[in-house]
């Protein structure tokens, strides 16, 4: 069996995207009662960022250059 400090350093030779649903997962590994109400404040947040980006509030990125950055 691994150890912790094996599994982290295991997860740390994954792609960033890779790590970031192994958190996830391993966050919500904890209690899943709150899933669908984190899920509910996602989507208000998510709605939120787009309205402030049709009014203008930001500039977008590209996804190419944004995915570009987390590879490296």
């Amino acid at each position: 069996m691994q150890t912790m400090r094996q599994v982290f350093t295991d997860a740390l030779a994954l792609p960033p995207i890779e790590r970031a649903e192994l958190i996830d997962e391993l966050f919500f590994s904890f209690d899943r009662s709150n899933r669908k109400r984190l899920d509910q404040l996602w989507a208000i947040e998510a709605e939120s960022r787009i309205d402030a980006f049709e009014r203008g509030d930001f500039v977008a990125i590209p996804a190419d250059e944004v995915f570009a950055n987390l590879n490296k």
